[in-house]
């Protein structure tokens, strides 16, 4: 099983006393033993997957580098991408896509004798084979040199703060601090480190932990629910897979600082955005922009026409649902957003850069209400239920809100979202404005000690984002 947050802590303080007692040159071995343990302790049997795409690729950036000839740069690359997407096609999409052709064969009155394999799915295994492709990707389109250590590379692949649930780091960002030795974090970034890792833990635990059991029954009994309950159901989760998956980001990038290594802001407040467009340029930034350099751009972007403007962004999007599970809700969920996007575009709304207005409020709500309604595919286990669970919402529209502790506990999760977004959207990084005021940074990490001290005696969630 993955760490737990008591696990977690007692492992960070061991790697961390080794990580600085043991001297730079030890530095990566550090980080690669640790990253190692970090992930076989879910499973130890599939380090196996991450140590051979470690090897292809760190192999094939070198040859591809190397060679001058375009034809067998281009054969690499699609090596690399044969053994990375094979390896995540077969042990997260086999299933999926065997089950869709029976269906339809059935459907058409055949019987066939399907094999029936289950394969689990490792996890983390659609964040780190993204952001291996980033490397080859790259190398080939000479944006990047490739290193020649393989150690340095594979502490790159498997950096454990972010291995499991991102952010998807560049290599361009993330490998030249993973190459160059680090000296000790100072006092303001040990500061700005653990004030990070407390807010995380507090997205965690007191917020996207206490809703998780509402959002869990309302869902679970979606037959029998009732309008105002499953609008909780559905607003509670909203709630708590930001809470969670901005929590993990969080936790990841103090984790990181600690270590004298940056990772890239994964969430910039998207629940305040004001338009569709403006909430993925908020919301899970490593994959959005992994998905415009990689996937839209190479489609051929909005260069050649609106029409096919609008087809690329609902490929893109359409894939960015499959790349987060395999099941066709998950691919509603995706062409909900492409088709948002693309009418946003056809609109001509623009996402302006700008803090936020008490007349943006409209604006907003309606983004957040649409973003909820789409959450709803991507929470429900299939596309039935996620029909019935709209369906007995839409029977809150005659009946009306119904006041209870459900009611109560999503409201006051709500509220705490709202202001620490709101601090976070005027101050643009929590960690650098906590540490412009000493007492401020204490008075916020204390509160945050404390809630999490008071929300931790519930059943610890699983990471939502583990799953990926």
């Amino acid at each position: 099983m993955i760490f737990n947050s008591l696990t977690y802590a007692a492992f960070l303080p061991v790697v961390l006393i080794a990580y600085w007692g043991l001297g730079k040159a030890r530095q990566n071995l550090v980080l690669l033993v640790a990253s190692y343990v970090f992930y076989g302790w879910w499973d130890w049997r599939f380090l196996s997957l991450l140590m051979l795409s470690t090897v292809v690729d760190f192999t094939i950036g070198k040859a591809m580098h190397a060679s001058a000839d375009q034809s067998r740069r281009k054969l690499l690359l699609r090596l690399s991408l044969a053994v990375n997407l094979g390896l995540l096609g077969v042990f997260k999409y086999f299933n999926f896509f065997l089950e869709s052709a029976v269906d339809a064969l059935e459907s058409a009155g055949v019987s066939p004798n399907a094999p029936s394999l289950k394969f689990i799915l490792p996890v983390g295994i659609s964040f780190y084979t993204f952001q291996t492709l980033s490397y080859t990707f790259d190398i080939y389109r000479e944006r990047l040199e490739p290193t020649n250590n393989i150690l340095d590379f594979a502490t790159y692949v498997a950096f454990f703060p972010q291995l499991v649930a991102g952010p998807i780091e560049r290599a361009h960002q993330l490998l030249p601090q993973i190459v160059t030795a680090r000296n000790r974090p100072g006092f303001d970034q040990i500061q700005s480190g653990l004030t990070l890792i407390a807010f995380g833990l507090l997205k965690k635990i007191a917020i996207a932990d206490m809703v998780a059991p509402i959002a869990n029954r309302n869902f679970e009994n979606a037959e029998t629910a009732g309008g105002s309950a499953m609008v909780i159901g559905i607003i509670a989760f909203s709630l708590q897979i930001y809470g969670d998956f901005s929590g993990y980001t969080d936790i990841a990038r103090g984790t990181s600082r600690l270590l004298n290594i940056e990772l890239m802001r994964n969430f910039e407040q998207p629940y305040l955005s004001r338009n569709i467009t403006e909430f993925w340029r908020r919301w899970h930034i490593s994959l959005s922009t992994w998905l415009r350099d990689y996937l839209y751009i190479p489609l051929g972007g909005n260069r050649n026409g609106t029409f096919n403007t609008y087809r690329n962004l609902l490929i893109t999007m359409l894939l960015g649902g499959l790349w987060h599970g395999a099941g066709w809700n998950f691919l509603v969920w995706g062409a909900l957003h492409g088709g948002a996007l693309a009418a946003h575009r056809a609109l001509g709304g623009s996402s302006p850069d700008r803090q936020v207005r008490v007349r943006d409020i409209p604006a907003i709500g309606a983004t957040l209400g649409f973003v909820a309604f789409a959450w709803v595919f991507f929470r429900a286990e299939n596309f039935s239920e996620a029909m019935t669970v709209l369906r007995h919402a839409s029977w809150f529209l005659s009946s009306g809100p119904e006041f209870s502790f459900d009611f109560m506990t999503v409201a006051v999760a709500g509220l705490f979202v709202l202001i620490t977004d709101l601090w976070q959207r005027f101050e643009r990084d929590r960690a650098i404005a906590a540490g412009k005021v000493p007492v401020l940074s204490g008075a916020l990490v204390g509160t945050a000690v404390v809630a999490i001290t008071i929300f931790s005696g519930g059943d610890s969630t699983p990471f939502i984002y583990f799953q990926f």
